[in-house]
């Protein structure tokens, strides 16, 4: 069977998303970020507990996002808030004020999270078309 056949995805123009799509990926961006907001707070306030709750919560997240949406989107929308918040609020302020510290905690918070990240977008269900468990083609 052809890839590239009459009926395949690859032989379809691109379409827009509806308006409801395109405002559950814009409000799982935010979400994201105010994840990433609460995950900086918590990791250095609570160690080693802070920064499990923190991780398990944006791996929830990323994850949920992909299947409430039923697609990868839904599990990239909020990685990309959580990473603007989180880069964000890895630069330090003229007053020196900084939530970041240079300790391991920190450090694992960010490797960690973004590794969480392409776990849950590679893990997110795809779109598959619906019907029974049959397999799909030849």
């Amino acid at each position: 069977m052809s890839d590239t056949g009459p009926g395949s995805l690859l032989a379809r123009p691109v379409q827009r998303p509806s308006a409801a799509r395109a405002a559950a990926y814009a409000g799982l961006f935010v979400l994201g970020g105010v994840v990433g907001l609460a995950g900086t707070l918590v990791q250095a306030a609570w160690f080693p507990g802070g920064l499990l709750l923190a991780l398990a919560g944006a791996a929830g997240l990323f994850l949920g996002g992909a299947y409430a949406t039923g697609g990868r989107g839904g599990a990239v929308a909020p990685v990309a808030g959580w990473i603007v918040a989180v880069v964000l609020l890895t630069a330090a302020r003229p007053e020196g004020d900084f939530l970041f510290a240079a300790g391991g905690s920190s450090y694992v918070f960010l490797l960690g999270g973004m590794a969480l990240a392409v776990i849950c977008a590679t893990l997110g269900a795809g779109r598959q078309p619906r019907g029974g468990p049959a397999r799909l083609g030849k």
